[in-house]
């Protein structure tokens, strides 16, 4: 059946019989730029390699994917496609591409540019950490063994059609198309960057990279060609780094900063809420996001499960959040308590020392042992490990802190027995899409368990594989709550009987902005862009 795009909404057309001068009062202004602030460098603007929450907003101003998330929800609709159609049986989607869509180096979007990008995702020699989405395409397991380099399920059909065969159903291919991974680039830019696309990106998005000074600032600007009309509304933006979150708020208050890209600390987080002076400066969304400690599955000696569930024991959690003024939940799984799945007669296990104790000591380990936890430099992260250090002490663990830069700690996570342990506090998982596989493929499959990937824990159960690929493959709607019934045994199994993550809290999003940022429903924290930078407007 063919799945046509809807390009008006009920909503749209209650908009169009709205008063003229109501209409005007809540079309967002166009012009202007804004001035964005993080204390790190950005690692890389590559959409093949990319996937922190820092980076990911850039990113996906930078370049357009076959479909995309509607802005401010997680209502998928066009974008690169018009339309698509689905063979009966599901496993074959084909994609009508939008006519004159143009790279920022002049060139036409073409499907061979859609295979191509795709599969340079896929490919192992991109060390990228989004391989493991597309394992559904035919042709992407021989790829990722390095057996093929290209994916037999990519099919050109013409230069505006492409279709994609898998090997089964998938309930979630939608959403993987709409993710970075998936967003559309041109060979010939990625082949003349020589290595080095990350800092010279080419794409068809709302912006341009216009400058990017290592250490100090980038500069995106509006893209003039950009095919989807009337966005962006700001001219453009800069991106200062090593900007210090308290001196870049004392910024903001001058009007020298529109946001505040780190977050508020928590030494300031109480002021700011009860001063008047901040008043509407402070944007409060929940999110679909766990923070938690990975522990290291191939390293002695966690790679005992009964020192993974002492580690578990040792920490208190309640402590942690009151760190940070109460804004997150104690997390007792892996999915957060709004993702379908989420087990709720779970308890997790309970704060206790004394069992913590004697766990390590059936393990061979009575006195305890020495290991690292590596965690972002910028606060408070590196507080909440202090926590967590003093937490491991108390049961004779003596964990050694290494608080580095952002992008030190992922290359150190997805780098084979670099990081024993790794507190995720900063770069917690924040849903890609609302579904619970999300929290499986890229985090705990054996596919994401490579150089590169985000799987920090090394954790490879190859029983657990056939169960998440049976679920991913189960229809939605229509078999929606027995898909979420059989998530829930995965991940409640998965935590029970091996603990390859200590899951600590599930975090609120807060960020400060400036009074003169715009923009329908306050979308500068989108659920699937974290800023929505082609999203903001100014207030004039």
């Amino acid at each position: 059946m063919l799945k046509q795009f809807l390009k008006c909404t009920a909503l749209a057309a209650v908009l169009a019989a709205a008063p003229l001068a109501a209409r005007a009062a809540d079309t967002p202004a166009m012009g202007g730029n804004i001035t964005v602030t993080f204390k790190d460098d950005i690692a890389t603007l590559d959409p093949a390699i990319g996937y922190d929450w820092q980076n990911w907003s850039m990113i996906n101003g930078l370049f357009s994917r076959l479909v995309d998330y509607k802005a401010g929800t997680t209502e998928l609709g066009p974008s690169l496609a018009d339309s698509y159609e689905v063979s009966a049986d599901g496993k074959s989607y084909t994609f009508k591409l939008h006519p004159g869509v143009k790279f920022t180096n002049g060139r036409e979007v073409t499907a061979a540019d859609v295979k191509y990008s795709i599969e340079r995702a896929v490919n192992p020699k991109t060390q990228g950490p989004g391989a493991g989405f597309f394992h559904s395409i035919v042709g992407a397991d021989k790829m990722t063994a390095g057996t093929s380099q290209t994916m037999d399920g990519i099919v050109v059909v013409d230069d505006h059609t492409v279709r994609f065969d898998l090997v089964q159903p998938d309930a979630t291919f939608l959403n993987v198309l709409a993710l970075n991974f998936a967003s559309v680039v041109p060979k010939e830019a990625v082949d003349a960057a020589n290595g080095d696309f990350g800092k010279k990106p080419v794409g068809s998005g709302a912006f341009i990279l216009k400058d990017w000074t290592v250490g100090q600032h980038l500069v995106f600007a509006r893209n003039p060609d950009y095919f989807v009309k009337g966005r962006p509304y700001i001219d453009g933006f800069t991106v200062e780094v090593g900007q210090e979150p308290l001196v870049a708020l004392l910024r903001l208050q001058k009007g020298e900063v529109d946001i505040a890209g780190d977050g508020i600390p928590p030494a300031k987080y109480l002021e700011m809420k009860n001063s008047p002076d901040f008043a509407g400066m402070i944007v409060d969304r929940d999110q679909l996001e766990t923070s938690y400690v990975t522990l290291n599955t191939q390293v002695k000696p966690l790679d005992n499960p009964k020192v993974r569930q002492a580690l578990n024991m040792a920490i208190n959690k309640e402590r942690i959040v009151r760190i940070i003024n109460g804004r997150a939940t104690p997390a007792n799984q892996v999915l957060p308590p709004l993702m379908p799945g989420y087990d709720k007669d779970y308890k997790g296990y309970p704060y206790d020392v004394a069992k913590a104790k004697a766990l390590l000591a059936e393990a061979g380990l009575p006195d305890g042992f020495s290991t690292e936890i590596y965690t972002s430099n910028t606060d408070p992260q590196p507080r909440i490990t202090a926590a967590i250090q003093q937490d491991l002490a108390a049961i004779g663990v003596k964990a050694e802190i290494k608080a580095l830069a952002n992008p030190n700690v992922i290359a150190a996570g997805g780098t084979q027995g670099q990081a024993a342990m790794a507190w995720s506090g900063g770069l917690g998982w924040i849903a890609d899409f609302p579904d619970p596989s999300d929290f499986y493929g890229p985090i705990l499959a054996c596919g994401s368990a490579v150089q590169g990937g985000w799987n920090w824990s090394w954790y490879c159960n190859k029983d657990m594989e056939p169960r998440a690929a049976a679920a991913d493959a189960m229809p939605v709607p229509a078999k929606a709550a027995e898909r979420a019934e059989v998530w829930k045994q995965i991940f409640t199994e998965i935590q029970t009987k091996d603990a390859p993550w200590i899951p600590v809290f599930n975090e609120r999003r807060v960020v400060a902005k400036s009074k003169r940022m715009g923009g329908p429903d306050e979308v500068y924290i989108d659920p699937t862009r974290v800023i929505d930078y082609d999203g903001i407007s100014v207030k004039q």
